[in-house]
C-alpha cells in the first residue's frame, strides 16, 4: 500500500507550491534533466551545460536537490577528489512529471529545433517510446541511470 505523506492540518499548503518550493525553478529542473537524460554525475559537468549556470547557482541548487533529499552526493570511488550526483527515490519519482514536461514542450514550443532528428530539442526516438510504452521507458531510464551509478 502506497502512503503518502499528509500536509500538516491548517497547514494550507498548496501542493503545487509544496513542489515549486523543492524543485521549482529553471537550474534545479535543468540539473535534473542533465542527469537523467544526458547522463551527466559530476559538478564539472553540470557546469557545461548549454544553458551556462554560473557557480554560485550551481552550488546552491545541487545543494537545495539535496537538502530535499532529491539527488544524493557520494564520493567518486574513480577520483577520490571529486562527488557524483544521483538521483534519490525521490528524485526518481519525479521522472514521469519530466516525461510530461517534455511532451507538453514539443506540442506548445513555437521554434522547433532544426539541426536535425530533434523536435524541440528531444530526441525524436524518446518521443516515440514515450507514446508507445510509457512505462517501459520510464524503466529502462532508471535502470540505465542505475548502471551508470554502479
Amino acid at each position: 500500500m502506497n502512503k503518502r505523506k499528509q500536509p500538516a492540518r491548517g497547514s494550507g499548503k498548496c501542493p503545487v507550491t509544496f513542489a515549486l518550493d523543492i524543485f521549482g525553478d529553471k537550474w534545479s529542473l535543468i540539473i535534473l534533466r542533465d542527469i537523467v537524460f544526458k547522463g551527466k554525475r559530476h559538478y564539472g559537468e553540470f557546469l557545461n551545460s548549454a544553458e551556462k549556470i554560473s557557480t554560485n547557482i550551481l552550488a546552491s541548487r545541487l545543494a537545495k536537490l539535496e537538502s530535499e533529499a532529491v539527488i544524493v552526493k557520494t564520493r567518486d570511488t574513480q577520483n577520490l577528489s571529486r562527488f557524483v550526483y544521483s538521483l534519490a527515490d525521490k528524485g526518481r519519482d519525479l521522472l514521469p512529471l519530466l516525461l510530461d514536461m517534455i511532451e507538453w514542450s514539443v506540442k506548445y514550443d513555437p521554434q522547433p529545433d532544426a539541426s536535425g532528428p530533434v523536435i524541440s530539442g528531444a530526441p525524436d526516438r524518446l518521443l516515440e517510446r514515450l507514446h508507445e510504452d510509457r512505462d517501459a521507458l520510464i524503466a529502462e531510464i532508471i535502470t540505465g541511470m542505475e548502471e551508470r551509478n554502479q
